[in-house]
C-alpha cells in the first residue's frame, strides 16, 4: 500500500518551497498559493516549479499550453491523442518536465468550472501514469492530491455550481454558457482518481514505459482504454478470469497465462539457450504486450525471449502474487521440505492453486535434463528467476530480504521436484 498521504498543510508547506511563485500586474504582484494552484485560463510565462534549467523553464510554458489544448481550454489543430502524444513524449525524453506536468493538472484540475474540461484533466494525468512516475519528492504531493478526490463527486459538483454563481453574478451574460458548464460529462472524477491511485502505487514501484523506443498513438489510446477496460497486466487474477468470461468464458485459467507460454514452446523456448534469464527486446515485449491487451498474438514473433520476458511480467505485475501473501511465512518456514510445500499449494483458493500448477508444470518442461543441456537453465537457475515473480518479501529491511530471497527459490525449487502437476495437461 501506499504511504498514508501527507496533511493539507505539509502540502501548502511543500508548495511554498518549490513552486515558482508567479506574478501579475504592472507592479508585479505575487499570486498566492491558492491562485497559483486554480485553473488558470491564459498562459504562464514561467514553470510552475522552480528549475535552473533553461530547456525546462522553456518546454515547461509550452507544455501548459498542450494540458489546455487536451482539456479543451485552447483551441489547436491536432486532434488530442496527438497533443496527449506529444506531451509525453516530452515528459518522457526529459524528465526534469514529469513534475512539472502533474503540478500543471493539479493546477488546472482545481476549480475547474467545466466539468469537460476537469475529466479530460483527469484522464491526461492518468495517461501520464502509465509511461512515467513523479520524482520520489513529488509523489506525496501527489498522492495526497489523489487522494482527496477518491470520494469527492459531490463535492465537485457543487463546488462547480458554487464557482459559477460566483461569476454569474459578476458577468450576467455567462448565465447562459456557465450552466452548461455544470452539466456532467463523462466519466465521475472519483472513477479517474481510484484509478490514478493505484496506478501511482504500481508506477512507483516499477517505473515507467521502458526501452528506446518513443510512446506510440497506440500507447496512448491504450492508456486511456484502460481506465475504463482493466489490462491484462497489472490487474487481479479474479479481475482477469472476470474480463475473460466474455471472449474465453469456457476457460479455467487466464488466457494470457497459457498462450504466452505456448508460443515460448511454439518458438523452441525450451532449447534456448538462456531462456528467462536473457531478456527479450525491451521494444518488442511492448509491442508484444499491446497486441496481448487486444486478445492478438501475432504470427510474426521469432524469439522467444519475447513472450519468455512478457510472461514473466505478467507473473510479476499481478495485483496480488500468484502465491498470495497470507501464504508468505508458511512458504518461506517449509522451504527445505518437500511434503510440506507441497502441502502449501493445496491450501491456495483454487484460481491461484491452478495458476500455479500451471506454471511449475510449464518450468518441469525446462527442468528435463534433455532441455537443461540446451538452456544452461537448471532446476536452480529456473527457481531463481521465477521465485521473485510469484512471493513477495514485504520487508524494508535489506537483510531480511536478502535472506528470504534465499528461502523463496528454495521454495520453488522444491515445487518443480516435487508438485506432481500431471492433472494440468490440456487445461486451458
Amino acid at each position: 500500500t501506499l504511504r498514508k498521504p501527507i496533511s493539507q498543510r505539509s502540502m501548502t508547506d511543500w508548495a511554498l518551497k518549490n513552486l515558482n511563485m508567479h506574478t501579475q500586474g504592472i507592479f508585479r504582484r505575487r499570486i498566492s498559493i491558492s491562485n497559483m494552484l486554480s485553473w488558470n485560463g491564459g498562459s504562464i510565462k514561467k514553470p510552475m516549479l522552480i528549475t535552473s534549467n533553461r530547456t525546462i523553464k522553456k518546454e515547461a510554458c509550452e507544455m501548459f499550453k498542450l494540458v489546455q489544448s487536451y482539456m479543451g481550454d485552447r483551441q489547436t489543430r491536432m486532434d488530442r491523442n496527438h497533443v496527449a502524444l506529444v506531451t509525453i513524449t516530452k515528459c518522457w525524453s526529459m524528465q526534469g518536465l514529469r513534475d512539472e506536468l502533474y503540478i500543471q493538472l493539479i493546477r488546472q484540475t482545481t476549480d475547474n468550472i467545466c466539468y469537460q474540461s476537469l475529466a479530460w484533466g483527469w484522464e491526461l494525468m492518468a495517461i501520464s501514469l502509465a509511461f512515467f512516475s513523479p520524482s520520489p519528492k513529488f509523489q506525496s504531493y501527489l498522492e495526497g492530491y489523489i487522494y482527496r478526490h477518491l470520494n469527492s463527486d459531490e463535492n465537485i459538483v457543487q463546488r462547480i455550481k458554487e464557482l459559477v454563481d460566483l461569476k454569474t453574478k459578476k458577468n450576467l451574460k455567462s448565465r447562459k454558457k456557465r450552466k452548461q458548464n455544470t452539466e456532467d460529462e463523462g466519466l465521475p472524477i472519483s472513477t479517474y482518481a481510484k484509478y490514478c491511485y493505484r496506478k501511482l502505487q504500481k508506477v512507483a514501484v516499477t517505473g515507467g514505459k521502458k526501452g528506446l523506443r518513443k510512446p506510440t498513438v497506440e500507447e496512448i489510446m491504450h492508456a486511456r482504454n484502460a481506465i475504463l477496460t482493466p489490462s491484462l497486466f497489472g490487474s487481479s487474477l479474479e479481475e482477469i478470469m472476470l474480463r475473460q468470461q466474455d471472449v474465453y468464458p469456457g476457460n479455467k485459467l487466464p488466457w494470457v497465462q497459457t498462450q504466452l507460454s505456448q508460443q515460448v514452446l511454439a518458438l523452441g523456448g525450451e532449447q534456448t539457450e538462456g531462456i528467462f534469464r536473457i531478456p527479450g527486446d525491451i521494444d518488442e515485449v511492448n509491442a508484444l504486450k499491446l497486441q496481448v491487451d487486444q486478445w492478438r498474438i501475432p504470427s510474426s514473433l521469432s524469439d522467444p525471449n519475447i513472450p519468455a520476458s512478457l510472461l514473466k511480467l505478467w507473473y510479476r505485475e499481478l495485483e496480488e502474487p500468484v502465491i498470495p501473501q497470507e501464504f508468505y511465512k508458511e512458504c518461506i518456514s517449509n522451504y527445505e521440505n518437500p511434503d510440506a510445500a507441497v502441502a502449501v499449494v493445496q491450501l491456495l483458493p483454487e484460481l491461484n492453486r491452478l495458476v500455479l500448477c500451471y506454471l511449475i508444470h510449464f518450468l518441469q518442461i525446462f527442468a528435463q535434463p534433455s532441455n537443461v543441456g540446451r538452456t544452461k537453465m537448471d532446476v536452480n537457475n529456473l527457481a531463481m528467476v521465477m521465485a521473485p515473480n510469484c512471493l513477495r518479501c514485504q520487508s524494508d529491511d535489506p537483510r531480511v530480504i536478502f535472506e528470504n530471497t534465499r528461502k523463496e527459490m528454495s521454495f520453488l525449487r522444491m515445487l518443480i521436484v516435487h508438485l506432481d502437476t500431471s492433472f494440468i495437461k490440456g487445461l486451458v
